[in-house]
């Protein structure tokens, strides 16, 4: 009790010119904001993604940038494999959960409240995004670094620069591009 009434006047004898304690929050991910706003794939180009990797069972799928989860969803669905949403935003996490328990997959679709450039990504064989070139550009080397050589990255509407796409494909007038991670030298 003594420490407590002498740490309450400690505070109160310090200046008024002092700051104040920043407080932490206990989720880094949800101290971001989205760096991008939200704006979801349309389904058509979902499956098309989908099929341009090439998913098939035994593999895993990460989505960053997952919004609504409809690509971890869509891949559970459609070839019974596991996916992971990562997505920074809580709203758009809470929606996904709703999303994949409505679909029937919560046995295999799982979403992280996140931050995609701190996140282990490293057992993904198949990896989806919507997000800016810059973004992409920026998280490249991560993607290079983590994933196995022959995972498949597949971006909507948005190249990696330099990193000239396997595949680029029209669904829909919207642009899907297809990456494989290489062989490490």
């Amino acid at each position: 009790m003594k420490a407590l009434i002498a740490l309450a006047a400690a505070a109160l004898a310090a200046p008024a010119s002092m700051p104040p304690v920043a407080l932490v929050h206990p989720d880094p991910a949800s101290a971001r904001r989205p760096d991008v706003i939200y704006v979801p794939t349309p389904q058509p180009v979902v499956e098309g993604m989908l099929k341009l990797a090439k998913v098939h069972k035994g593999d895993v799928l990460y989505d960053l940038g997952s919004g609504d989860g409809r690509i971890p969803i869509t891949a559970a669905r459609l070839y019974g494999i596991r996916a992971v949403g990562i997505d920074i935003d809580p709203e758009r996490i809470a929606e996904a959960n709703a999303n994949a328990k409505e679909a029937g997959v919560t046995d295999r679709v799982t979403f992280q409240e996140a931050d995609l450039f701190k996140s282990d990504i490293s057992e993904a064989s198949v990896v989806t995004l919507y997000l800016l070139q810059s973004l992409n550009e920026k998280l490249r080397p991560k993607l290079l670094a983590e994933l196995k050589p022959g995972t498949r990255i597949v971006s909507h509407a948005f190249s990696m620069g330099e990193w000239e796409p396997e595949v680029t494909q029209e669904v829909d007038g919207n642009t899907i591009y297809l990456w494989t991670v290489p062989p490490r030298e």
